[in-house]
């Protein structure tokens, strides 16, 4: 995201803080698909990811990367979710898969990806 906002000459976008969002984490080899989970009690399994303030011009640009198009069926989808970060409430933009597009991939148990990913690649090393 970063190096995509530098490419368009739109501003850096800002850490804000890591949070949790209700689904679950799958495997895509080179990055993760999560499925969002419509549960609202608490008992959802929980995504580990990081918020990020960014410019309304980048959107489009992930949009792109994600390959997320207006009237076109994908991977990914883009919807608004509310976490809370710090306290605070957000409105943030995900990027979700369907369930029908994991079936058959490995799930990240605990949700983090970061975490899984140093795991997976040593362990392959």
């Amino acid at each position: 995201m970063m190096r995509a906002a530098a490419r368009h000459g739109i501003a850096a976008p800002v850490f804000v803080g890591t949070c949790t969002l209700g689904g679950r984490l799958y495997d895509f080899g080179h990055y993760p698909g999560m499925v969002l989970d419509g549960v609202t009690s608490g008992q959802a399994e929980q995504v580990t990811g990081d918020v990020y303030r960014i410019s309304p011009a980048l959107i489009p640009v992930l949009d792109e990367i994600e390959a997320v198009y207006p009237g076109e069926a994908g991977l990914f989808v883009r919807e608004m979710q509310d976490v809370t970060c710090g306290g605070a409430a957000y409105a943030c933009i995900v990027y979700p898969v369907g369930e029908s597009a994991v079936s058959q991939l490995p799930r990240i148990v605990g949700g983090d990806w970061v975490a899984y990913r140093r795991a997976r690649d040593t362990s392959a090393a």
